[in-house]
Protein backbone atom coordinates (compact mmCIF):
# COMPACT_ATOMS: atom_id res chain seq x y z
CA UNK A 1 0.00 0.00 0.00
CA UNK A 2 1.88 3.20 -1.41
CA UNK A 3 1.51 6.53 0.44
CA UNK A 4 1.77 10.09 -0.85
CA UNK A 5 3.66 12.35 1.57
CA UNK A 6 3.17 16.18 1.01
CA UNK A 7 6.61 17.45 1.89
CA UNK A 8 6.56 21.36 -0.69
CA UNK A 9 3.73 23.54 0.26
CA UNK A 10 0.70 23.04 -2.39
CA UNK A 11 0.63 23.39 -5.27
CA UNK A 12 4.11 21.28 -5.25
CA UNK A 13 4.19 17.75 -6.15
CA UNK A 14 3.69 15.64 -3.68
CA UNK A 15 6.18 12.19 -2.87
CA UNK A 16 4.57 8.92 -2.89
CA UNK A 17 6.45 5.98 -0.18
CA UNK A 18 6.26 2.93 -2.46
CA UNK A 19 7.20 -0.87 -1.56
CA UNK A 20 10.96 -1.47 -1.58
CA UNK A 21 10.78 -4.19 -4.69
CA UNK A 22 9.09 -1.68 -7.08
CA UNK A 23 12.67 -1.33 -9.04
CA UNK A 24 12.10 -4.46 -10.65
CA UNK A 25 8.78 -3.37 -12.01
CA UNK A 26 10.55 0.23 -13.39
CA UNK A 27 12.80 -2.45 -14.99
CA UNK A 28 10.29 -4.26 -16.43
CA UNK A 29 8.42 -1.13 -17.80
CA UNK A 30 11.92 0.11 -18.91
CA UNK A 31 12.51 -2.99 -20.77
CA UNK A 32 8.76 -2.47 -22.53
CA UNK A 33 10.21 0.92 -23.52
CA UNK A 34 13.23 -0.74 -24.52
CA UNK A 35 11.65 -3.16 -27.11
CA UNK A 36 8.58 -0.62 -28.74
CA UNK A 37 11.76 1.84 -29.61
CA UNK A 38 15.07 -0.60 -30.58
CA UNK A 39 16.65 1.72 -33.10
CA UNK A 40 16.18 4.72 -31.40
CA UNK A 41 17.06 3.18 -27.74
CA UNK A 42 20.52 1.87 -29.93
CA UNK A 43 21.68 4.58 -31.28
CA UNK A 44 21.33 6.24 -27.88
CA UNK A 45 23.35 3.82 -26.08
CA UNK A 46 25.98 3.63 -28.70
CA UNK A 47 26.88 7.39 -28.33
CA UNK A 48 28.28 7.02 -24.72
CA UNK A 49 30.04 3.89 -25.68
CA UNK A 50 31.83 5.28 -28.68
CA UNK A 51 32.79 8.49 -26.84
CA UNK A 52 34.17 5.84 -23.62
CA UNK A 53 36.39 4.38 -26.56
CA UNK A 54 37.64 7.09 -27.86
CA UNK A 55 38.48 8.80 -24.22
CA UNK A 56 40.06 5.02 -23.08
CA UNK A 57 42.06 5.53 -25.93
CA UNK A 58 42.92 8.84 -25.41
CA UNK A 59 43.86 8.24 -21.84
CA UNK A 60 46.17 5.23 -23.02
CA UNK A 61 47.84 7.43 -25.54
CA UNK A 62 48.60 9.96 -23.02
CA UNK A 63 50.26 7.17 -21.00
CA UNK A 64 47.57 8.39 -18.05
CA UNK A 65 46.43 4.93 -17.18
CA UNK A 66 45.25 5.38 -13.84
CA UNK A 67 42.62 7.95 -15.24
CA UNK A 68 40.68 5.47 -17.01
CA UNK A 69 38.34 4.21 -14.13
CA UNK A 70 37.75 7.08 -12.71
CA UNK A 71 36.42 8.54 -16.43
CA UNK A 72 34.74 5.52 -16.67
CA UNK A 73 32.53 6.49 -13.69
CA UNK A 74 31.13 8.98 -15.53
CA UNK A 75 28.53 7.06 -16.85
CA UNK A 76 27.21 7.08 -13.00
CA UNK A 77 27.81 10.84 -12.50
CA UNK A 78 26.47 12.50 -15.72
CA UNK A 79 24.24 9.52 -17.50
CA UNK A 80 21.50 11.51 -15.96
CA UNK A 81 21.80 14.31 -18.44
CA UNK A 82 23.02 12.29 -21.11
CA UNK A 83 19.45 10.59 -20.94
CA UNK A 84 17.29 13.41 -21.74
CA UNK A 85 16.55 12.17 -25.07
CA UNK A 86 15.55 8.47 -23.83
CA UNK A 87 13.67 10.40 -20.71
CA UNK A 88 11.48 12.31 -24.01
CA UNK A 89 11.20 8.42 -25.61
CA UNK A 90 9.21 7.09 -22.57
CA UNK A 91 7.43 10.61 -21.92
CA UNK A 92 5.97 10.50 -25.22
CA UNK A 93 5.14 7.04 -25.15
CA UNK A 94 3.40 7.53 -21.88
CA UNK A 95 1.25 10.44 -23.62
CA UNK A 96 0.64 8.29 -27.21
CA UNK A 97 3.04 10.96 -28.65
CA UNK A 98 4.92 10.10 -31.67
CA UNK A 99 8.06 8.73 -31.05
CA UNK A 100 10.44 9.85 -33.46
CA UNK A 101 14.62 11.07 -33.91
CA UNK A 102 14.02 14.48 -33.88
CA UNK A 103 11.82 15.04 -31.12
CA UNK A 104 14.37 13.31 -29.03
CA UNK A 105 17.10 14.94 -30.05
CA UNK A 106 15.72 18.48 -29.13
CA UNK A 107 13.61 17.17 -25.92
CA UNK A 108 16.22 19.49 -23.92
CA UNK A 109 14.47 22.39 -25.52
CA UNK A 110 11.31 22.06 -23.40
CA UNK A 111 13.48 23.49 -20.20
CA UNK A 112 16.78 24.31 -21.84
CA UNK A 113 18.12 26.66 -19.53
CA UNK A 114 17.52 24.52 -16.44
CA UNK A 115 19.05 21.48 -17.71
CA UNK A 116 21.77 22.63 -18.41
CA UNK A 117 22.88 23.93 -15.38
CA UNK A 118 22.32 20.45 -13.98
CA UNK A 119 24.11 18.72 -16.20
CA UNK A 120 26.49 21.57 -15.57
CA UNK A 121 26.16 20.26 -11.84
CA UNK A 122 26.74 16.36 -12.31
CA UNK A 123 29.59 17.32 -14.60
CA UNK A 124 31.39 19.05 -11.27
CA UNK A 125 30.54 15.93 -9.28
CA UNK A 126 32.85 13.90 -12.25
CA UNK A 127 35.51 16.52 -12.65
CA UNK A 128 35.41 16.76 -8.54
CA UNK A 129 35.98 12.78 -8.51
CA UNK A 130 38.38 12.53 -11.28
CA UNK A 131 40.41 15.08 -9.46
CA UNK A 132 39.98 13.05 -6.40
CA UNK A 133 41.46 10.11 -7.80
CA UNK A 134 44.36 11.85 -8.95
CA UNK A 135 45.40 12.85 -5.58
CA UNK A 136 44.85 9.67 -4.58
CA UNK A 137 47.56 8.19 -6.83
CA UNK A 138 49.69 10.85 -5.82
CA UNK A 139 49.30 10.38 -1.96
CA UNK A 140 49.85 6.68 -2.44
CA UNK A 141 52.62 6.63 -5.01
CA UNK A 142 54.10 9.59 -2.97
CA UNK A 143 56.14 10.91 -5.91
CA UNK A 144 54.14 11.33 -8.81
CA UNK A 145 50.81 9.45 -10.87
CA UNK A 146 52.08 6.18 -12.05
CA UNK A 147 52.87 5.39 -15.71
CA UNK A 148 51.45 1.98 -17.38
CA UNK A 149 54.49 0.18 -16.73
CA UNK A 150 53.71 0.70 -12.61
CA UNK A 151 50.21 0.75 -12.82
CA UNK A 152 48.99 -2.54 -12.30
CA UNK A 153 51.51 -3.39 -9.61
CA UNK A 154 50.29 -0.12 -7.49
CA UNK A 155 46.77 -1.64 -7.72
CA UNK A 156 47.06 -4.74 -7.43
CA UNK A 157 49.94 -6.14 -6.24
CA UNK A 158 51.85 -3.15 -3.97
CA UNK A 159 51.44 -3.22 0.12
CA UNK A 160 49.08 0.04 -0.28
CA UNK A 161 46.61 -1.75 -2.71
CA UNK A 162 44.62 -2.40 -0.22
CA UNK A 163 44.19 1.02 1.70
CA UNK A 164 44.52 2.72 -1.32
CA UNK A 165 41.65 0.60 -3.11
CA UNK A 166 39.03 1.30 0.23
CA UNK A 167 40.11 4.93 0.05
CA UNK A 168 39.08 5.10 -3.23
CA UNK A 169 36.22 3.77 -3.44
CA UNK A 170 35.10 5.53 0.18
CA UNK A 171 35.58 8.76 -1.69
CA UNK A 172 33.60 8.37 -4.61
CA UNK A 173 30.72 6.81 -2.69
CA UNK A 174 30.52 9.56 -0.87
CA UNK A 175 30.38 11.54 -4.13
CA UNK A 176 28.45 9.57 -6.33
CA UNK A 177 25.46 9.23 -3.24
CA UNK A 178 25.55 12.79 -3.39
CA UNK A 179 25.16 12.84 -6.90
CA UNK A 180 22.60 9.65 -7.02
CA UNK A 181 19.96 11.80 -4.74
CA UNK A 182 20.36 14.92 -6.55
CA UNK A 183 20.25 13.12 -10.20
CA UNK A 184 17.96 10.12 -9.27
CA UNK A 185 14.46 12.50 -10.69
CA UNK A 186 15.72 15.74 -11.06
CA UNK A 187 16.12 15.92 -14.86
CA UNK A 188 12.79 14.09 -15.70
CA UNK A 189 11.43 16.39 -13.78
CA UNK A 190 12.83 19.32 -15.83
CA UNK A 191 11.72 17.33 -18.25
CA UNK A 192 8.20 17.06 -17.70
CA UNK A 193 7.54 20.18 -15.73
CA UNK A 194 8.92 22.83 -18.35
CA UNK A 195 8.33 26.01 -16.08
CA UNK A 196 10.29 24.69 -12.98
CA UNK A 197 14.06 25.23 -11.88
CA UNK A 198 17.24 23.30 -11.17
CA UNK A 199 16.44 24.00 -6.93
CA UNK A 200 12.77 22.88 -7.29
CA UNK A 201 14.24 19.90 -9.16
CA UNK A 202 16.98 19.06 -6.92
CA UNK A 203 14.89 19.52 -3.85
CA UNK A 204 11.95 17.02 -5.15
CA UNK A 205 14.87 14.67 -6.21
CA UNK A 206 16.47 14.57 -2.38
CA UNK A 207 13.12 14.31 -1.04
CA UNK A 208 11.68 11.71 -2.78
CA UNK A 209 15.41 9.43 -2.16
CA UNK A 210 14.94 10.53 1.64
CA UNK A 211 11.23 9.38 1.58
CA UNK A 212 12.04 5.69 -0.45
CA UNK A 213 15.89 5.01 1.08
CA UNK A 214 15.05 1.60 1.10
CA UNK A 215 14.12 0.91 -2.70
CA UNK A 216 16.65 3.67 -3.49
CA UNK A 217 19.18 1.82 -2.51
CA UNK A 218 18.17 -1.29 -4.34
CA UNK A 219 17.69 0.86 -7.02
CA UNK A 220 20.88 2.36 -6.98
CA UNK A 221 22.54 -1.30 -6.39
CA UNK A 222 20.86 -2.55 -9.43
CA UNK A 223 22.19 0.73 -11.80
CA UNK A 224 25.65 -0.19 -10.42
CA UNK A 225 25.21 -3.92 -11.82
CA UNK A 226 23.98 -3.16 -15.05
CA UNK A 227 26.34 -0.25 -16.02
CA UNK A 228 29.13 -2.49 -14.77
CA UNK A 229 28.12 -6.04 -16.37
CA UNK A 230 27.70 -3.29 -19.88
CA UNK A 231 31.15 -2.06 -19.40
CA UNK A 232 32.82 -5.72 -18.61
CA UNK A 233 32.33 -6.77 -22.55
CA UNK A 234 34.48 -3.48 -24.13
CA UNK A 235 31.57 -1.35 -22.98
CA UNK A 236 28.87 -3.02 -25.34
CA UNK A 237 26.51 -4.00 -23.02
CA UNK A 238 25.96 -0.21 -22.23
CA UNK A 239 24.42 0.07 -25.59
CA UNK A 240 21.13 -1.79 -24.02
CA UNK A 241 22.00 -1.36 -20.33
CA UNK A 242 21.97 2.62 -20.61
CA UNK A 243 18.93 2.74 -22.68
CA UNK A 244 17.36 0.10 -19.79
CA UNK A 245 18.03 2.33 -17.08
CA UNK A 246 16.86 5.45 -18.34
CA UNK A 247 13.64 4.45 -19.50
CA UNK A 248 13.59 2.90 -15.91
CA UNK A 249 13.96 5.86 -14.05
CA UNK A 250 11.35 7.55 -16.25
CA UNK A 251 8.68 5.38 -14.78
CA UNK A 252 10.55 5.70 -11.22
CA UNK A 253 9.81 8.99 -11.18
CA UNK A 254 6.27 9.00 -12.81
CA UNK A 255 5.54 6.75 -9.90
CA UNK A 256 7.12 8.36 -7.13
CA UNK A 257 6.50 12.43 -7.58
CA UNK A 258 2.58 12.81 -8.05
CA UNK A 259 1.14 15.79 -9.22
CA UNK A 260 -2.24 15.57 -8.38
CA UNK A 261 -4.30 18.69 -8.76
CA UNK A 262 -1.64 20.73 -10.77
CA UNK A 263 -2.04 20.69 -14.10
CA UNK A 264 0.80 19.60 -16.84
CA UNK A 265 3.14 21.48 -18.52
Amino acid sequence: MSETVAVFPAPRPQIRRVAVDRPWTWLAAGWRDLAASPGISVAYGLIPVVIGWMSTLLMLWLDLPFLVLPLSAGFFFVGPFIAVGLYEVSRRREAGLVVDAKSTLLAWRRNSSQIALLGALLLFFHLAWMRAAQLLFAIFEWRTVPSWDRFLELVWHSSRSLPFLATGVAVGGVLAAIAFAIGAFSIPYLLDRRTSNVFEAIATSVAAVRLNFRPMILWAALIVVLVVLGMVPGLIGLIVALPLVAYATWHAYREVVRFEGIEPD
